[in-house]
């Protein structure tokens, strides 16, 4: 009986073992479309890879005429099935309400939190510099779609699009893999 109490047990921790290291977030891709070149200007908009366990986003948006007071982003999830196909969000928020009160809106605060502490985007309106995103690593990201919000395996696309005074003014397209 001991035996197979000793067996079940071990059993047990393996399994937790394999569970707790069975997923992976790593960015694919990283893509800065500037809408409207007279507003936005995308700096620089890359993935650095270090190594081959830790890469990082980072992007630099020139906002050309500041201040901006009335800002929009639109996002979407979408999920590779033959083409990538929409997966579960996709709304458009006011950024200027949403971070004046950011409880209200749990969905793009799960978003927002993304980037949050490793972006200048953290203030309500006006916006008068740069935006500015610096080095969201991989291990980040994987904390936050396997822990705080785990999601299936696959592959992932999270396309964003930055309207200010009702009109789209740029595009940022995140690739990534969950494996």
């Amino acid at each position: 009986m001991c035996a197979k109490r000793k067996c079940l047990v071990s059993f047990i921790v393996i399994l937790h073992l394999v569970l707790e290291i069975s997923t992976k977030w790593e960015f694919t891709n990283l893509k800065c479309t500037s809408l409207d070149e007279d507003f936005t200007q995308f700096e620089y908009c890359y993935l650095k890879s270090i190594n081959r366990t830790y890469k990082y986003a980072s992007l630099r948006a020139k906002l050309l005429q500041i201040p901006v007071t009335k800002i929009k982003l639109k996002f979407a999830l979408f999920k590779r099935f033959s083409g990538y196909r929409p997966f579960l969000y996709n709304m458009t928020v006011d950024s200027c309400r949403f971070l004046a009160h950011q409880k209200s809106y749990p969905v793009a605060s799960f978003f927002y939190n993304l980037f949050k502490n490793f972006s200048n985007m953290n203030h309500t309106c006006p916006y008068n510099h740069d935006l500015v995103i610096d080095k969201v690593s991989g291990s980040f990201m994987n904390h936050q779609f396997t822990k705080i919000l785990p999601f299936p395996e696959g592959d992932y696309l999270i396309e964003t699009t930055w309207i200010a005074y009702d009109i789209s003014r740029a595009e940022m397209k995140i690739y990534g893999t969950l494996s």
